[in-house]
């Protein structure tokens, strides 16, 4: 199963009654609203309290910005303009609180491989931290109160990471994309809304908030991550026979392990054939999770992050292959 589902997110989309949208506040009235989740959460007796630190987006530099998008622990959308936003994040980073985005507060719980029940658990034990020191926007008939009407009743979305090479070389997920909208749930890039695949990484997500409970979305979301991965289990089982696909998957890890200069995207797709190599035993050397790591570490701003210095497009190209070989010989 972690050979598929790489990863489970649980979010939660929270307004405080008190005041507007995000859209609508001013400088300061953002200053108040992070003033108060922070003090919720951090001054909390609770003891996961004091596993938190409080960042201000506008002190962090573009690049640093970018490599939390990267490492899935904010939206693309929250770097788009920094002013007036926080980021309340965990030491281990499985837990973060978005402030100001578009709702006030959106809560994040990731946990590795398929755990939707114990990342739900963890996220509904934090709202229920803040809830005793906040006054949530709530309505009886149609639940929380979010500034995007997609997100009335639970504000929750739940998701798994999947990994789908050999659906994606049987050029059948476009089919799968329409069946499941009608099953109320979507998948796209790994990083959400607006982003295509890259490396054969997809995001599975339910697209219900009114009118379900928490419990049903995730349940649903659970059916039908397990049939993807039969699915893809099945379409591994017929393509890995095939010697063009054995062949692609050895000169993939030769061209990683040689290579002086590669690109993002050819870095993604070359780890993506290696680590169907290690699924079905072609590749017996290499570890899952040191591909999973390195599909982290080979994107454009982390990787100059991790190297403490600004690098330019070919000098990360460059970066990025020496990482490559450095870690994989």
């Amino acid at each position: 199963m972690s050979d598929i589902v790489i990863s489970t997110r649980v979010r939660l989309a929270r307004n405080l009654k008190e005041y507007p949208f995000p859209c609508k506040l001013n400088a300061q009235g953002k200053e108040k609203v992070i003033q108060s989740v922070r003090n919720a959460l951090m001054n909390n007796t609770s003891a996961i309290s004091g596993d938190f630190s409080c960042i201000r987006m506008s002190e962090l530099s573009p690049q640093k910005c970018v490599s939390l998008v990267e490492r899935r622990l904010v939206s693309p959308e929250f770097i788009s303009n920094t002013e007036g936003r926080a980021l309340i994040l965990s030491k281990d980073e499985s837990m973060s609180l978005m402030v100001n985005e578009e709702d006030h507060i959106r809560l994040q719980v990731i946990r590795p491989g398929l755990a939707l029940d114990e990342a739900y658990d963890t996220a509904d034990k934090l709202d229920s931290l803040l809830d005793e020191n906040l006054r949530f926007a709530f309505d009886e008939r149609l639940g929380y109160l979010t500034q995007c009407p997609t997100n009335l009743g639970t504000g929750m979305r739940a998701s798994v990471m999947l990994h789908l090479p050999a659906l994606e070389k049987s050029n059948v997920i476009q089919r799968i994309s329409g069946n499941l909208s009608k099953l109320g749930l979507i998948i796209r890039g790994a990083h959400g809304e607006g982003t295509e695949p890259k490396g054969a990484m997809y995001q599975l997500s339910n697209q219900i908030t009114l009118g379900i409970s928490e419990k049903a979305a995730i349940e649903n979301l659970k059916n039908i991550t397990n049939q993807l991965v039969s699915q893809e289990l099945q379409a591994r089982e017929r393509i890995c026979s095939s010697i063009d696909v054995q062949d692609t998957i050895a000169r993939s890890l030769g061209i990683l392990k040689t290579a002086l200069v590669i690109s993002h995207d050819e870095a993604l797709r070359l780890l993506s054939n290696v680590r169907l190599g290690i699924a079905s035993g072609q590749i017996k050397d290499v570890e899952t999770d040191l591909i999973d790591r390195l599909m982290t570490a080979v994107e454009p701003a982390t990787l100059s992050e991790n190297l403490g210095k600004t690098l330019s497009p070919q000098e990360r190209d460059v970066e990025r292959a020496k990482l490559l070989r450095e870690s994989l010989n």
